[in-house]
Parts: C-alpha cells; structure tokens; sequence
C-alpha cells in the first residue's frame, strides 16, 4: 500500500510503507530528514549547478589545477582529528550492497571494515533502500541473521566496524518528498541511517568535486550532531577522491571536513570515469579498460599525491578496489587473477597505503596477508610521510599512456559490459558478477564514456557501435531496455552527466 506521514510531519512519502519500513520510516525520523532537506538542499543544488558551469569552463579550454585561493591551507601547519580507537586500524576493507546476505557474509569476512553501500554498489529501488535501513539497523543491534531454507547466516564474534556509503550530491529519492520536491538521496541515505545508528555513524562519502561540496557536508555533520546529541566530531567519514577535481583540492576537502575526517581513499574506478567525463574536451583517447592499470604515470601521480597528502594531515590512506570474483571451477583463472590482486595489493602498501579495498569475501586473506607483512603490530603506517614525492598539475593531466591501443575487442567489451550491467541494476542488483569481476556502476560508467570518447574521435562510428550492441545483446530480461539505456548515453552529443540519472526512469 501507499502511505504518507501523518500530517504534522514534514515529509511525504511516495512508496509503500510495508513490513518493518514502519520501524525506519518513522515520523521523527522522517522529520530529521526533512529538516536537513529544508536547510541544505538549497545549497546542494547551487553545487550541482556549479558542475555544470565548471564544465563549461572546461569544455572552452580552462585546465584543472591547485586553487590559487586556498594555497594558504595547502602550505599551513594543520592536522585532522585523530580517527577513534576502531578506525586505526584499516588494513582491509570489503565492500559491497545492503542486502541482507551480503552484510552477514561481509561483517563475518574477516576484514577490518565493510563498507556498506547505497551507491555504486546498490540499485536504488525502494525496496532495497529501505530493506537495506533494515538490515544495518539490525547489524548495529547484533541481531542480523537470514535463513533461505538451504542455510541460515547469522553474525560471528569479532564482525567488521561497519562503515556507510550515502549516494552521491548528484541523486534524489523520488519516493520522499519535502515541499512538493523530491529529497536528496544523500541526505535521506545519511539521515536515516545516523537518526537510527548513533553509536558509531561512520560513513563513506562519494563523488565529491570540490571543497565546498566537503563543506556542505560538514555543515550538515554539524547540524546532525547537534540535533541528536552527539559530541561534537563524533561523526566520522572517509571521502572517495574519485574525480579529477577533487584530486586538485584534497588538502583542502581535508581541511573542511577536519573535525570529522579520518582518511581519503583512491576511487580508482570512478576517477577514469571522471577524467573522460570533465576532460572531454582534450584531443586524447585513453585505450582499452584492460590497459588502464595503476602502474599508468597519471594513475600513479594521483595515488601517491593521495597518501602524500593525507599522512601530512594525520589521515588514514585506502588503496582501491581488487574485483576479481574466484572461480569456483577454473583454478587457473584464480591463480592468474590471484597473482594480479596480490601484485596490486604489494604496490599499495609499498607506496605508504594504510588499507585497502576488496570485494569479496575470498580475496580479503590475500589482501591481509600483503598489509600484515608491511604493518605487522602497527594499526597504520600514517607515520610514513612521502616527502620525495613531487606532483604538479601536469602529472595528474597528462593522460598519455605508453602503448595504449583502442581495439575492437575493447569496444566489445565495454559494450557487453555496460548492457549486462544496466539489466542486473534495472532488475535491482546493483553489485553484478560479470566475467568473474563484480562491476558496479562506476565500471560501467567507464564502460559507456569511454565508448563515447572513442565515436567522438574517431575511433569507431555510431553504426558501428550499434552493430556491435546487436551482437552482444543478449535475449530476455531487460535488456531492451538496458540497450535504450546504454545507447542514450553513449551515442548521444552531449555527455549525460551520470548514467543512473536516467536509468533510475526505469526502476521501482
């Protein structure tokens, strides 16, 4: 059914209230989110309109670089607040949806930390929004478990600190609406959940561009402990530096956010999202996905102005996401990927990295082992500042990579991808094993931008491309409309700023 607050409360609500929705879909909860709707929702949407001028500064031939009116923060003396005693110590980190099964089996993994995810790694139907409200305020409460009839999970002793990704400034949540307008989906993400869990609201914060996007996080950081009464700082969150932008302003998004931030985290797959996305004007193609590793010079000035710049400031470093899923048939296919994941693991921790990212459950003892070997007693190693390090504007902007070739294996990858992505998220699966790596929507983001780039080049035309989605179709499902999804973002002119913006017409 249908339901709507009662009348005193500030917020409509659009979708069924069913089940235990009621238990999270409070009127005082509802109230909260609503109040932080009123108050910062103007602001956010003057960001949002901010991108879009910045683009087009971009696109008229403007350069990223380190803002000239905040060298000041980037040349003082300061440090962030000191991480709390369970965020010292952030070797491994999971990651994945808020699904009943994957919170139990990510919680019991064995990693330090799960980070659970109402973005990428989430479809945002209601059903899994709420359902996912649900299931983290039980795993606060330790009262998580699930039975499917062939197994029952519950939570073991020693679960991962359990850390929560709101979506991104860019969405909203259609279903709640405040004032005739729909809510933010970061501030109803956000709300909700430290309305609900006020022990230990940690939180990962995605897609910022700027340090007054930090800042209006802060605010309403601020704002939020005030009116639940929390100590001041008690909210504690890393920040996703997974746009070319925000690479430029780290120290300052540090310093905006530093009664609350404990760390920044390379979000590698994102971030080539966003150097196609908002260097879209550079005459450069970047090759095929495969060829885009992190041994790649832009790639590593990027990761290690990241761990420079946050053991300056006394701030955990997280290295990025391994997400090779094993096969349960094909050994050598595990060895080999296995090999990868360690080799990257090796290089993260060899460049100062505190932690790292993994995305499932069977990659998280090689992960450890690679960190143990590094840090052994030690929670961290922020103590290791990377002085010899030196990046300039150009490092992080020259996008050539030695060898690269765009190819037609590529393209069809890329293509195949992006559509068998889009159907799973259409059908509510946000976190899809394709090809034994788990794809979320920032590799299908770099799916269909860098299909965009290379038709805008040159490389391939739009018959072509559409041949190609002809062949890789799939039957059944979605994928129609998955194919109307793909197109309409990677064969069109203009570039469609997020590909959920309009995949998210298409879901309950």
């Amino acid at each position: 059914m249908s339901a709507t607050t009662e009348t005193s409360s500030p917020a409509e609500v659009l979708g069924p209230v069913e089940g235990r929705a009621a238990e999270i879909l409070t009127p005082e909860a509802l109230a909260f989110v609503a109040e932080l709707q009123r108050r910062f929702g103007p602001e956010r949407e003057r960001l949002l309109a901010a991108r879009i001028e910045r683009q087009s500064r971009l696109d008229a031939g403007e350069l990223p670089d380190f803002l000239e009116e905040t060298r000041g923060i980037r040349e003082g003396d300061w440090r962030v607040a000191p991480a709390p005693a369970d965020l010292q110590d952030r070797r491994v980190e999971i990651t994945g949806p808020v699904d009943r099964k994957m919170v139990i089996n990510a919680l019991n993994s064995g990693a330090r930390v799960f980070m659970a995810d109402f973005e990428d790694a989430n479809s945002p139907t209601w059903a899994n929004l709420v359902e996912g409200q649900v299931n983290l305020l039980d795993a606060n409460e330790g009262t998580i478990s699930l039975d499917t009839g062939q197994k029952h999970y519950e939570l073991g002793d020693n679960p991962a600190v359990l850390v929560v990704r709101p979506r991104g400034w860019h969405l909203v949540e259609r279903h709640v609406h405040v004032d005739g307008e729909p809510i933010s989906g970061s501030l109803f993400d956000f709300g909700l959940y430290v309305f609900h869990n006020r022990a230990r609201p940690y939180f990962y914060i995605p897609k910022l561009e700027s340090h007054l996007e930090a800042r209006l996080w802060n605010q309403v950081f601020d704002f939020s402990e005030e009116q639940l009464g929390l100590s001041k700082g008690s909210i504690k969150v890393t920040v996703l530096i997974e746009t070319v932008l925000a690479a430029f302003e780290m120290d300052e998004i540090l310093y905006e956010l530093r009664e609350h931030i404990v760390g920044l985290n390379a979000g590698r797959w994102d971030y080539l999202f966003s150097l196609i996305k908002r260097l879209r004007s550079l005459d450069v193609v970047l090759p095929d996905r495969g060829q885009l590793t992190m041994t790649t010079p832009f790639m590593r000035a990027y990761t290690e102005l990241l761990v420079k710049t946050t053991h300056r400031r006394g701030a955990h470093a997280m290295g990025g996401m391994a997400a090779f899923i094993p096969s349960r048939r094909d050994q050598e296919v595990n060895e080999t990927a296995l090999a990868k994941v360690r080799e990257d693991k090796v290089r993260e921790a060899g460049d100062g990295f505190d932690g790292t990212w993994v995305a499932h459950p069977d990659l998280v003892p090689v992960a450890m082992e690679v960190f143990d070997s590094v840090l052994g007693a030690k929670a961290n190693q922020v103590e290791r500042q990377r002085d010899e390090v030196s990046v300039e504007a150009g490092d992080l902007l020259d996008l050539r990579v030695e060898g690269g070739t765009v190819t037609e294996e590529g393209l069809r990858q890329n293509v195949s991808v992006g559509i068998r992505y889009l159907e799973s998220w259409l059908r509510g699966v946000g976190a899809a094993a394709i090809d034994n790596l788990m794809e979320d929507a920032a590799t299908a983001e770099i799916s269909r931008s860098q299909v965009w780039q290379w038709v805008k080049h040159g490389e391939f035309t739009p018959g072509l491309v559409r041949e190609v989605i002809a062949d890789e179709l799939p039957e059944g499902g979605r994928f129609e409309e998955a194919r109307e999804i793909f197109e309409r973002v990677a064969l069109t002119d203009d570039f469609v700023e997020f590909l959920t913006l309009p995949a998210y017409e298409y879901i309950d």
